[in-house]
């Protein structure tokens, strides 16, 4: 029988239950005993002192490339889970663009069996929306969805047809999953390596028009008003998709969407140094656009914040920027970006960014945890929101190092990460006593 665990005097903060209080929070035999109250004393009980902490309910990625099965120099299940939980994730939902594609019950079980071996973060399983990621031939939903999957994705590639997206909508409402899609005309975008404009034009790149995530978006929209099924947007990056969003929703379609952190704080001014780790698909926009997706996070438009993590060989990197492959690892720095860009600047408070953090991603996507009920699986975040600390990509749990953020400072920190009452995660004392200082979260971080 494991220890009892118990997480003494911090902020207990769960946003599905109208929950902010100080206090302690009892972990039984992996699940909640008690939440609120002062507990005292408990025989043989592990305490972590949460004095200055938020503990809250596990966070929850729903979108991240763990790369196994096919590309396990770059990341497995373990490495991407261990990373996972570093960064504060209890669970994380792998997309499907693996080598052989996650587009069956065979390969959905090896993950999850993958998953059971590694022991940390919990991994979900996205399956693939078509045979092989060709954007042909339907998956069989109903054999991945009994093996385990909790959604389905071509992500990586858009699904080009209307008429499959439309298949795929009315086949996965029988199941009650989500169909995500990575929204890109490929005409548009084929051949564009940053956003077009400006930058794009001094540069020299060739640039993906917002159209061809926002034509895309307003398809997708159109279909799940069609056939009622639930559509969700991935990684959305342009003010003229929240619009679209809005006007969705304004109407009652059953459409949810999530940022990346990276959109909320970058622009394609980063790419003025033709650094090919400020390369991702959807590119970096503008300063409108990354103000605009704040402001749909703060008024509900974009559901959740999930990381889109991506690594990628050093060699592969290391190339001229039209020709380096997109994507950016995101599991240890989500929450700290998050953190800086949205709190610190006064958009959000703690409480929205724990609801889209856990509370929604749990909700949207039907998965367990994104609660301290008592009696509930024993999943927790408890971070530090006033940590300061250096962004070292070396020391990464993740096999990647590609990040933009290598050498900034950034705010908030987990501190201990527990995934069914065992502690998945905990910062050493050497790294939290190497931390650069508190921010003042003020007033807004409440």
């Amino acid at each position: 029988m494991p220890r009892p665990l118990l997480l003494s005097g911090g902020r207990l903060l769960d946003p599905s239950r109208g929950l902010d209080t100080e206090g302690d929070l009892l972990i039984v035999d992996g699940r909640i005993a008690s939440v609120g109250e002062r507990v005292g004393k408990v025989a043989d009980a592990e305490i972590v002192d949460c004095t200055a902490a938020i503990v809250s309910p596990g966070f929850i990625d729903v979108h991240c490339h763990l790369r196994e099965p096919g590309r396990e120099d770059v990341e497995t299940i373990e490495t991407g889970a261990h990373a996972a939980a570093a960064g504060g994730f209890t669970a994380v939902c792998a997309m499907p663009n693996t080598d052989p594609v996650t587009d069956n019950q065979a390969a959905v079980g090896f993950i999850i069996r993958q998953s059971q071996r590694a022991n940390a973060a919990r991994v979900h399983v996205i399956g693939a929306i078509s045979v092989g990621q060709r954007g042909e031939t339907l998956a069989e939903f109903g054999e991945m969805v009994a093996a385990g999957a909790v959604a389905v994705s071509d992500d990586g590639k858009p699904v080009v047809s209307a008429q499959l997206m439309r298949t795929a909508l009315e086949y996965a409402r029988t199941f009650s999953i989500p169909v995500i899609d990575h929204c890109e005309e490929p005409t548009l975008a084929f051949g564009g390596s940053m956003n077009e404009g400006i930058v794009s034009a001094r540069l020299g790149l060739k640039g993906i028009p917002s159209e061809a995530e926002e034509i895309m978006v307003i398809r997708d929209i159109l279909l799940a008003r069609r056939t009622g099924g639930h559509v969700h947007l991935a990684h959305m990056s342009t003010h003229g998709s929240v619009e679209l969003i809005r006007w969705g929703k304004e109407r009652g379609i059953n459409v949810t969407a999530e940022v990346c952190p990276h959109h909320i704080s970058l622009t394609e001014d980063r790419v003025l140094s033709y650094d090919t780790n400020a390369k991702m698909n959807p590119p970096l926009r503008t300063a409108k656009d990354v103000e605009a997706l704040r402001e749909a996070v703060k008024d509900g438009t974009i559901d959740l914040i999930a990381t889109d993590h991506a690594p990628h060989h050093y060699d592969e990197k290391e190339r001229e920027f039209a020709d380096a492959p997109n994507g950016i690892v995101g599991l240890e720095t989500a929450l700290a970006v998050s953190v800086t860009n949205l709190v610190e600047t006064g958009h959000i408070d703690f409480r929205t960014l724990v609801d889209k953090m856990s509370c929604s991603p749990a909700r949207i996507f039907g998965l367990p945890g994104g609660t301290l009920e008592k009696g509930a699986d024993a999943d927790v975040t408890v971070f530090d929101p006033g940590m300061q600390w250096l962004v070292e990509p070396a020391a990464f749990l993740t096999k990647g190092r590609n990040t933009p953020y290598a050498g900034s400072t950034l705010t908030g920190r987990a501190v201990c990460t527990i995934v069914g009452g065992r502690v998945a995660y905990r910062l050493s004392q050497d790294t939290n006593d190497a931390r650069r200082g508190r921010a003042n979260t003020g007033s807004q971080g409440r």
